[in-house]
């Protein structure tokens, strides 16, 4: 089931929150960044999975925090491999294979619910109306809810039930 709600994703009762990231992402801009500030070892633990094993875009990176939340990173850009340089945009062909692999994590981390913005159309660049029909199709299917939240309201807690 996917459930269209507004409201600020951080404040989510969901079992995991998805987003998108760039490979080597510096966490500093949008969610990334209250996603850092609010569990400072993700972005830590993210730039050593990156440094090891050099993530492609279109794979995901999953991390539990201490209070059991779990952050599944969904590489939906190419990555920035130069000193300073900014990751590239977004594409529908990424965002559709890091999806496929965040419906086989809910699969094998037996995840109950899950809270994603609207991916890649931020700093990815894309249009939520190429990317609507991609969270459709492969999270769809998934027999747990899914909470699109399709606008930031900061400090509001968004009615998911």
């Amino acid at each position: 089931m996917i459930k269209e709600v507004e409201g600020d994703i951080l404040l989510t009762d969901a079992h995991a929150i998805a987003h998108g990231v760039a490979p080597n992402d510096h966490f500093n801009s949008g969610l990334a960044l209250a996603m850092r500030e609010r569990w400072p070892a993700l972005s830590k633990d993210f730039r050593h999975y990156c440094q090891t094993n050099h993530p492609k875009a279109g794979s995901v990176f999953t991390w539990m925090g201490a209070d059991g939340k779990y952050v599944v990173n969904l590489m939906t850009q190419e990555a920035a491999y130069g000193h300073g340089e900014k990751p590239g945009k977004a594409t529908t062909e990424y965002v559709g294979h890091s999806l496929r692999e965040l419906a086989k994590v809910a699969k094998s981390e037996s995840l109950r619910s899950i809270a994603l913005p609207r991916l890649a159309t931020g700093v990815g660049g894309l249009d939520w109306t190429e990317v609507k029909p991609l969270v459709a199709r492969h999270l769809g299917e998934l027999q747990v809810p899914i909470y699109v939240y399709t606008t930031y309201r900061k400090g509001q807690k968004a009615t998911e039930s």
